[in-house]
């Protein structure tokens, strides 16, 4: 079974800032989460950022993070941020993010 994976405009915007190569490793993890939506490991509450029900995705030997929640009776993927973890700043971003549609 295959889903929809949704990126909202933000995360738009974080992937078409990746270089050509970080772009065509992060659509490939895209793609496998499309067939598995529990590919991620599951976030919480840490250093004051609260992403409880989102998941995090590694991708480029674990240099990037994507940042997700699953929505929908039919499971819906929405990718909120991408972008290296340094400082934490990817999580912060979703974060700020999570009730932009």
């Amino acid at each position: 079974m295959n889903y929809n994976v949704r990126l909202i405009p933000s995360a738009r915007e974080d992937f078409n800032k990746l270089d050509g190569r970080e772009r065509l490793i992060v659509a490939k993890k895209l793609k496998r989460l499309s067939s598995n939506p529990f590919l991620g490991q599951k976030l919480g509450k840490r250093a004051g950022i609260d992403l409880t029900r989102y998941f995090k995705l590694y991708a480029d030997k674990k240099r990037l993070r994507i940042v997700y929640r699953c929505i929908g009776d039919q499971v819906d993927i929405e990718i909120i941020a991408i972008g290296p973890r340094e400082g934490l700043e990817v999580y912060r971003k979703a974060e700020k993010r999570k009730s932009e549609k």
